[in-house]
C-alpha cells in the first residue's frame, strides 16, 4: 500500500457507495479505487490538483469527477458511513490547560501627553 491509499477493508467499506460501479446508470468508471486514492492523495498532501501525480490520471479529469460526485452526494454518503464506525486507534486526547497571568495582557497605554522619553 503505497503513502495516502486505501488498504483493501477499507476500500471494501466504501466501495458499493461509490458512483460509477458496474450495475450503475451511465458511465462504469475505470477504477474508483485509483481514483478515491487520487483524491486521497491530493487532500492530504495540500498539493493542488495540477500536481497530482500521472499514476491516479489527467488532474482536470479527476478534478472533474471529484466535482461531479461532489455535487451528487457521493462524498456525503461515504462520510455518513464511516462516521457510524469511529476508528479508536488514532484518538488523541490533549488534557493540558494553559492559563495566562494577568498581567500577559499587556501594557495599559498611557495617554501620548504624560509620556517622557529616558534616555
Amino acid at each position: 500500500m503505497a503513502r495516502y491509499e486505501l488498504s483493501d477493508a477499507q476500500f471494501q467499506k466504501i466501495a458499493p457507495l461509490l458512483s460509477g460501479k458496474k450495475g450503475d446508470v451511465g458511465r462504469t468508471g475505470q477504477d474508483n479505487r485509483l481514483f478515491v486514492n487520487g483524491v486521497i492523495w491530493i487532500l492530504r498532501s495540500g498539493a493542488p490538483w495540477r500536481d497530482l501525480p500521472e499514476r491516479y490520471g489527467k488532474s482536470n479529469t479527476v478534478f472533474q469527477r471529484f466535482n461531479r460526485w461532489a455535487k451528487k452526494g457521493v462524498w456525503e454518503r461515504i462520510f455518513e458511513a464511516l462516521s457510524t464506525e469511529p476508528d479508536m486507534d488514532w484518538i488523541m486526547l490533549d488534557s493540558t490547560a494553559v492559563r495566562a497571568h494577568q498581567h500577559s495582557a499587556g501594557q495599559k497605554k498611557r495617554p501620548t501627553e504624560n509620556y517622557q522619553f529616558q534616555h
